[in-house]
């Protein structure tokens, strides 16, 4: 337990942003990051997100590719056009394991291709590889 909790020590204050507009997927990426020391930012979709990242400045961004309005590509290519936001790590999530669409999360800038259902193991080590590195 004792070595677990050191391990998780850098996770304290971090910023992370989770847009899916599923709220089984907010709520369990928002709890499991909560329980390390994160501060957590949710949206429903890009729209919404887009406005929080330029208010709250998320030290990494999770981001689901199928959404309303603006998707997961879309949101990810905005973020990755803003001079300010460029730097910020993008990790895109889906339900789909394809290699056409993992290709295209790299063409639009994401670091990162995660597949859900995600684990806690995927989500941190995500986080420690893009931002604590």
């Amino acid at each position: 337990m004792l070595a677990e909790k050191v391990m998780e020590d850098g996770f304290q204050g971090l910023k992370v942003m989770i847009i899916d507009d599923s709220k089984t997927i907010r709520r369990t990426a928002e709890t499991l990051l909560k329980k390390v020391g994160c501060e957590v930012i949710t949206a429903t979709d890009g729209f919404e997100a887009l406005a929080k990242i330029a208010d709250q400045h998320p030290d990494i961004i999770f981001v689901d590719i199928m959404m309303p309005r603006l998707d997961g590509y879309q949101t990810t290519q905005l973020i990755k056009n803003n001079k300010v936001f460029r730097k910020t790590p993008v990790i895109m999530l889906s339900s789909k394991d394809g290699l056409f669409d993992r290709a295209r999360g790299r063409i639009v800038g994401s670091e990162e291709y995660l597949t859900k259902p995600f684990t806690k193991e995927e989500l941190l080590g995500a986080i420690r590889k893009h931002v604590l590195g």
